[in-house]
């Protein structure tokens, strides 16, 4: 079957593995935009640590999992979301204010939802995770 978004493949697979309990998830195959979603939810805690694994093809990682993620999934189309319409998708998307973030390509790079309210840039938004 073909893949129509690897980035929604690695995103409900990261999912169904976190559901099951495993402690680690292989994702194959890895993109620049799978690594930049990753390094956002390491940073904000939700998982651990992932390794790059070169296999001369389209790469692999494995992600190390540590219970904190309930969900994480991609919105497509990729939606434009200028500043002030971030507040909008963060109450449609997330469960509260508290915790969850929305995943933005920007023109300066992939970033939270948070960053780019800092910076003041809009986007389209890629996906979320809480």
């Amino acid at each position: 079957m073909v893949r129509m978004s690897v980035l929604a493949d690695c995103l409900k697979t990261i999912t169904n593995a976190e559901k099951r309990g495993k402690r680690q998830v292989l994702i194959r195959p890895s993109s620049k935009v799978i690594i930049k979603f990753l390094q956002c939810m390491q940073q904000n805690g939700y998982i651990g640590e992932f390794e790059i694994v070169d296999d001369h093809r389209a790469q692999k990682i494995v992600i190390e999992l540590n219970g904190r993620l309930n969900k994480c999934g991609v919105i497509s189309p990729r939606f434009d979301v200028k500043v002030h319409e971030i507040e909008k998708w963060i109450v449609n998307l997330l469960p509260s204010r508290q915790f969850g973030q929305i995943i933005l390509s920007t023109s300066s790079g992939i970033m939270t939802h948070e960053e780019a309210r800092r910076k003041k840039t809009g986007g389209k938004v890629l996906g979320f995770f809480y």
